[in-house]
């Protein structure tokens, strides 16, 4: 019977045991890649958030969110 060996992980970083740090070049290249993405998302984004926000109110409020809608669609029904 064969013997399966161990395989445990090996992690291997280029600090060598010290805290890891950016170099200033890795920084501005990171603060270039942000504001190219924040200007990525644009209005579509702003409309994105607050219906995310909108659905968070609705969620934590269910059932009076269903009778507030049920009560303004018969009302404007009956307004008919």
């Amino acid at each position: 019977m064969s013997k399966i060996p161990s395989m445990s992980p090996s992690w291997d970083t280029s600090s060598y045991g010290h805290p890891a740090d950016f170099s200033a070049l890795e920084r501005t290249a990171l603060g270039d890649h942000l504001v190219h993405c924040g200007a990525q998302r644009g209005p579509l984004q702003t409309l994105r958030s607050g219906a995310d926000e909108l659905q968070g109110l609705l969620a934590g409020r269910v059932i009076t969110s269903a009778v507030v809608l049920t009560l303004m669609f018969g009302g404007s029904w009956l307004m008919l």
